[in-house]
């Protein structure tokens, strides 16, 4: 990752990048609406109720089992279980009120458990390791299920310097990128279906300081810019879609702008990265596809113009620019 000046990008909006992203499936079309186009919310709605009946979200919801799994099991080490398939319908959209989504999560919440491996727990209880935990928490809070136990756990495995670590049940005291992102969604998804609490939001917001003292991609002890995690050994300036546990430098500032935070000096570079990778047609490229089967193909190539990745940089780059 080299590092990049920062400076102050604007946020451009050419008509035919909007034609672009709007010829395409409705779960990107109703976000374009809703964050970049200030789109009434009543035509917003109706552009988002497509998510659960066309597209990637119908043919994914038709791949549900009748016992409330997809891929047969809670989890797996690929992209195509129960809890990535609702990971990627969150990231769609798809409508938590309406009654496709009502009926897959009854499934899921009546039916699938973690196996004996976990005591059977129930699939919104959680198993044991925060990243997992992290993302079923999120998909949880954002499908209206109680995900308080996992909430619970969480606060609880808040490690010293503000994050958490999937590695903290082996003795590491340091937190890792990719496990804090992970937490910090889910705590935030459920102080927005749920309301703030005191121990939530101080839990959250020491989270957020983490990421923010270290710039969103430097070392706190030396400054030093961090080119790979260690864990996975990918390069945070790639930005994914899906990102599944993965961290990124978009990623990062994704949250920081769900949860209303006013930018400030420290997301400057990380801002400045993004807008570098913008090309001539003022689009982003898909920086990395984690291999393993996806739950529906969303016909994105690696390193190629990619709809997901030029929506979610424009509206951190919105974000930015309309609070500074």
């Amino acid at each position: 990752m080299t590092t990049i000046p920062p400076e102050r990008p604007a946020f451009n909006l050419q008509v035919s990048l909007v034609g672009w992203l709007l010829d395409s499936d409705p779960s990107i079309r109703w976000q374009v609406l809703q964050d970049l186009l200030d789109t009434p919310s009543d035509v917003v709605v109706q552009e988002r109720a497509w998510v659960a009946t066309e597209g990637w979200g119908a043919q994914m919801l038709a791949l549900q089992a009748a016992n409330g799994t997809w891929g047969g099991a809670a989890w797996n080490p690929g992209w195509n279980s129960t809890m990535h398939f609702l990971w990627l319908l969150r990231d769609l959209g798809l409508d938590p009120d309406s009654d496709q989504a009502r009926q897959a999560l009854g499934l899921v919440r009546d039916n699938v458990t973690w196996g004996e491996e976990w005591d059977n727990n129930p699939f919104f209880v959680g198993e044991v390791e925060p990243c997992i935990n992290g993302q079923v928490g999120a998909i949880g809070a954002y499908f209206k299920q109680d995900v308080r136990r996992i909430i619970d756990r969480l606060l609880g495995e808040q490690l010293a310097d503000g994050g958490w670590n999937c590695e903290a049940e082996f003795g590491s005291t340091r937190a890792s990128f990719n496990t804090t992102i992970c937490v910090l969604e889910a705590l935030l998804e459920y102080e927005l279906a749920n309301g703030s609490s005191p121990e939530v939001t101080e839990a959250r917001l020491r989270g957020q300081e983490y990421l923010l003292e270290r710039h969103l991609f430097r070392r706190k002890s030396t400054g030093e810019v961090i080119k790979q995690d260690r864990k996975g050994k990918l390069d945070w300036s790639r930005f994914a879609f899906p990102t599944w546990w993965h961290y990124d430098v978009l990623r990062g500032l994704e949250y920081l702008r769900r949860a209303g935070v006013t930018p400030d000096e420290r997301v400057a570079e990380a801002i400045a990265l993004v807008e570098s990778k913008r090309d001539s047609e003022g689009r982003w490229r898909l920086g990395v596809r984690y291999p393993g089967p996806m739950p529906v193909e969303l016909g994105e190539e690696e390193g190629q113009p990619s709809r997901w990745i030029t929506l979610r940089a424009l509206r951190v780059l919105r974000w930015y620019v309309g609070l500074n």
